[in-house]
């Protein structure tokens, strides 16, 4: 098909309307051209989305922005009026807030032996940062975890406590095994400053981006041809045509046989594409009538082997207004507890919490667990790095293609990749490509010059 037979015509159509695909949109709208932004669901938000369901805000996808500082989308929901409460734990810190930490025996540590604990990560997490950086791709982080350890000469338990945080943490963090993540998987999880919730929810960011877009819900698109003249894109709403294109789909969809690209996408992008992995990580919540759990603790962490799956728990009783913990379900159990129902997984996590608390621990009144894995638009919660990629993969994703064909998320930007903030910053670099010029990012939010 011709473009100049295609009814639809744009100056860009972006697929996707996540918080990429929004913040390119918005900024190429106001700088005058003619957007459409073609999404799949029946809302905005992608990844971004909060639940009312139960009268409060439950945010099953993104939850934190890590580190406020010279953050966009922090300075995004300060313009637009976001309410925020600081819950700085999102990034898995040994300490630094107050954290009731059980050992293996479900005994509480002191705090002498938390503060021994923390000191031990701290150490082993400073020799790692050397290793890291001289690690070849090809090293796994469960490696250099393994030889940051031997250069501290503990003990084999003191150096199994620290072994399985690092482990918890690539789980918590990227939803990955720490034998699938490359060496460099962390190298660009930056946290500069406090890290927020939303009291209200996230989703009030991807609304306000939407306002006085050209925004086709319902067009699950399956189909994109580039060309030197163009771009063509087929979704079951019809056929698109324009000059360029925003592509902002999650990684594992791109990856899919359901979302094709014609002609296929060239070097780099392919490499990096085949080192890049979409994760296994969802999210349970869980109600009580009555909090049971310790007082003003902002998280509970559960050592040794009782920890496996379940290891951390989110007092989340300030932000819903009734007793609340969240966890999750990580790289290897959220495979595992795929296809279970709420239920049953409500059950596992309670036997861990019993373990703590005995019979203080009650049924809960609301139980919630998301299924990213088998969302057909997400396919997995966020990227992460395989063994064998670099830091540069992510950014690589985005190189443009032909002149006309952009690829943007949070699977596209390397510094601080698999967050909100990626996705917006990587909308924002794929408006300034299409452009030729720079424009403020702050235009994406409508925050006057």
């Amino acid at each position: 098909m011709r473009l100049d037979e295609v009814m639809d015509r744009y100056d860009t159509i972006v697929v996707g309307a996540g918080v990429a695909g929004l913040t390119a949109a918005s900024l190429l709208a106001r700088s005058g051209q003619r957007v459409v932004v073609l999404e799949a669901r029946d809302r905005v938000g992608g990844r971004v989305w909060t639940d009312r369901a139960d009268g409060h805000a439950m945010d099953r996808g993104a939850s934190w922005i890590h580190g406020i500082d010279d953050n966009p989308v922090a300075a995004a929901a300060t313009a637009i009026g976001m309410p925020t409460q600081e819950f700085t734990i999102g990034s898995f810190q040994p300490d630094g807030r107050p954290i009731a930490y059980f050992g293996p025996d479900a005994e509480r540590l002191s705090d002498v032996a938390t503060r021994s604990f923390a000191h031990d990560v701290h150490a082993a997490d400073a020799a790692m940062q050397e290793l890291v950086e001289t690690s070849p791709p090809a090293a796994t982080y469960a490696e250099v975890t393994e030889a940051a350890l031997a250069t501290q000469r503990w003990d084999d338990d003191r150096a199994d406590r620290v072994r399985e945080f690092f482990s918890h943490r690539t789980e918590e963090q990227l939803g990955a095994w720490i034998e699938d993540l490359a060496a460099h998987g962390l190298d660009n999880d930056l946290i500069d400053g406090d890290e927020v919730v939303f009291p209200d929810g996230y989703d009030r960011l991807p609304e306000h981006l939407a306002k006085g877009l050209d925004l086709r819900l319902g067009h699950i698109v399956s189909h994109v041809q580039w060309a030197a003249d163009g771009v063509t894109v087929t979704a079951d709403g019809g056929t698109f045509a324009a000059e360029y294109a925003v592509v902002t789909v999650p990684l594992s969809v791109l990856q899919s046989d359901d979302f094709i690209i014609e002609p296929p996408l060239p070097e780099p992008l392919t490499g990096a594409l085949d080192r890049l992995e979409m994760n296994a990580f969802e999210k349970v919540f869980l109600s009580f009538e009555t909090k049971f759990w310790d007082d003003r603790v902002y998280a509970i962490r559960q050592q040794g082997q009782g920890g496996e799956w379940w290891h951390s728990w989110y007092d989340l009783s300030a932000l819903h207004g009734t007793p609340t913990l969240l966890t999750f379900a990580a790289g290897p159990a959220a495979k595992a507890i795929r296809g279970w129902d709420d239920s049953e997984v409500a059950e596992s996590v309670l036997i861990q919490l019993r373990r703590l608390y005995g019979h203080r621990v009650q049924q809960p009144t609301e139980v919630h667990v998301t299924a990213w894995q088998d969302d057909r638009f997400a396919r997995g919660s966020f990227s992460y790095m395989k063994v064998g990629a670099t830091t540069d993969d992510h950014d690589n994703l985005a190189t443009p293609v032909g002149g006309v064909l952009h690829i943007a998320g949070e699977a596209t930007w390397t510094d601080d990749p698999a967050t909100v903030t990626a996705a917006m910053c990587s909308g924002h670099r794929a408006a300034v490509n299409i452009l030729g010029r720079d424009i403020r990012i702050e235009d994406a939010w409508g925050v006057p010059g």
